[in-house]
């Protein structure tokens, strides 16, 4: 029987944001992967590039939702290390604070997703229940659930009270009790075991070959962790262990996370013992910053987030280049699908806890006449002929301002 090749997504109910994989099968069996970008562009490195740095931090705390804090933090760590600015220490604790109450956000809904896709909905009810705990002391310390807005150039946008402090404390013993029921479940509930052993198979060999990052890698055995291996913020004064698993497939990054969840706990309750005293920004706000340029590195949930900025000397950055953990991450995507079965599709790809919305990027594409830079019309003139080869004609579509 000859092969076929089928699309799952841009639209499929699987996938949470538009993405295309492009998957030829021999039956039901796996035997290539193609990945088509580029459905959910937003153009947010561009936009940063026509507005202040105050406004293009509010943007990029936009990448992604989950992430906001960690974006934010990436772009500002590397803006200020360019413009030589001095963060406060107890900032430096605060916003180490919010990014491991954002990790636990991050990984208890990915739990929840993964639960989801294999048809496990209880898992996903527990989680996200627990998961509102965690949002309502983001809400509390932030006045966000979301996009929480705590980081200012050169500080903290607010400070950690006592009664913060007391709110955290009271919760820590509800988060160990709930993640040490969900670390039970993934060890001892055959049947879900069963469903993700040997699915997505990532050897270290291949995590290390392919680049993965996060969890993905770490569920591989690849000892990688930017938090101790590059440390930033509040880390270097802080202890915890890098959560590693050989089993080097989906289940092994399910452990992964659940044991991530228990350092997390451990690091928030070092960060509330010894928060330093002292002020949480600079005097006045920073308009300027001097000309530079610098790559961040930061750990997010998914895995390492890198942003590339360079400072012009005025209010604006000239160039920010975004690497978000996902593009990172899906070139192993590709390997652990191939060999496996369609019906492992939804929970290969959930396994790296994707964002398409942060990974989604404008490619361009050389033509034979050689021209290099598009206009609006040259692009539209391409879009209608791409589609018109396909059976789809948006000639008669009337592009907006036109």
């Amino acid at each position: 029987m000859a092969n076929v090749t089928i699309p799952v997504g841009p639209q499929h109910p699987a996938l949470k944001e538009p993405e295309c994989f492009k998957v030829t099968l021999d039956g039901e069996k796996i035997v290539g992967v193609e990945i088509r970008l580029g459905y959910n562009h937003r153009g947010i490195e561009k936009a940063c590039e026509e507005r202040t740095i105050v406004q293009s931090q509010y943007i990029l705390e936009r990448v992604c939702g989950i992430c906001s804090h960690s974006h934010s933090t990436c772009f500002l760590m590397a803006v200020e290390e360019a413009g030589k600015i001095e963060v406060p220490r107890r900032a430096l604790w605060i916003r180490t604070l919010i990014g491991e109450l954002e990790r636990i956000h991050s990984h208890l809904l990915w739990l929840g997703v993964a639960g989801h896709e294999l048809g496990f909905d209880t898992l996903l009810m527990y989680t996200w229940r627990d998961r509102e705990l965690v949002m309502d002391l983001l809400a509390l310390i932030s006045g966000n659930r979301v996009n929480y807005n705590m980081n200012v150039l050169g500080g903290a946008r607010r400070d950690i009270t006592d009664a913060h402090r007391a709110e955290i404390r009271k919760a820590l013993p509800v988060f160990r009790e709930r993640t040490a029921y969900y670390a039970r479940v993934a060890q001892e509930e055959s049947t879900l075991i069963a469903r993700l052993s040997g699915v997505g198979r990532l050897t270290k060999e291949e995590a290390i070959f392919y680049n993965a990052n996060g969890p993905t890698a770490r569920g591989s055995g690849v000892d990688r962790d930017t938090r101790r291996d590059d440390p930033y913020l509040a880390f270097p004064e802080l202890e915890f262990e890098v959560v590693l698993d050989d089993h080097s497939d989906v289940y092994g990054r399910t452990l992964v996370r659940i044991g991530e969840l228990m350092q997390t706990y451990d690091l928030i309750e070092q960060i509330i013992d010894g928060l330093p005293e002292g002020p949480i920004g600079p005097a006045r706000a920073i308009r300027r910053v001097a000309a530079g340029e610098a790559v961040s590195r930061y750990e997010a949930p998914r895995g390492e987030d890198i942003h590339y900025v360079c400072t012009n000397g005025t209010d604006k950055v000239e160039r920010v280049k975004v690497r978000a953990p996902t593009l990172g991450n899906l070139p192993a995507v590709v390997r652990m699908l191939e060999g496996g079965f369609l019906a492992d599709v939804p929970i290969v790809v959930a396994a790296i806890d994707p964002c398409f919305s942060c990974t989604d990027r404008g490619i361009r594409v050389a033509r034979s006449q050689g021209q290099d830079v598009w206009d609006a019309d040259a692009l539209r003139a391409y879009a209608i002929e791409f589609y018109r080869k396909r059976g789809l004609d948006l000639t008669r579509v009337k592009a907006p301002g036109r």
